[in-house]
């Protein structure tokens, strides 16, 4: 019969209301830290794959440095490269130049205050 009074006892003071509340401030405490352990964790996958991303760039970037290091080794890169570079051509070839019409640049435009650019503008819109 005691060692029923002493189980009965040790329920007593578990199940008793301070201890209850402690125990639910421990449950809270532990559900807020995993709250924020989750929004850590998002972040770091947000994270993984923006070097995901980046790694397969650099991938990229590698593989076009590598073919242009083969492509120079060869005498026609070379020659590309220095014809781009420097603008630099064979004997016997010839080089276009584009020379925009200045006539067409600069038309003019007359010098107007107040309302008449309104008027104006009217005006030449219905030309």
């Amino acid at each position: 019969m005691r060692s029923f009074q002493q189980k009965r006892g040790f329920k007593n003071i578990v199940y008793s209301r301070p201890v209850l509340a402690v125990l639910l401030l421990l449950v809270v405490i532990f559900a807020w830290s995993v709250v924020g352990f989750m929004g850590k964790m998002q972040a770091t996958i947000e994270n993984r794959k923006i070097a995901e991303n980046k790694i397969v760039e650099l991938e990229k970037q590698k593989e076009q440095l590598s073919s242009d290091i083969a492509k120079l080794k060869t005498e026609g890169g070379v020659e590309e490269s220095i014809r781009d570079k420097f603008g630099l051509a064979k004997e016997g070839e010839g080089e276009i130049v584009i020379v925009e019409d200045k006539n067409l640049l600069s038309a003019p435009v007359p010098a107007s205050s107040g309302f008449f650019p309104f008027l104006f503008f009217w005006k030449n819109w219905f030309k």
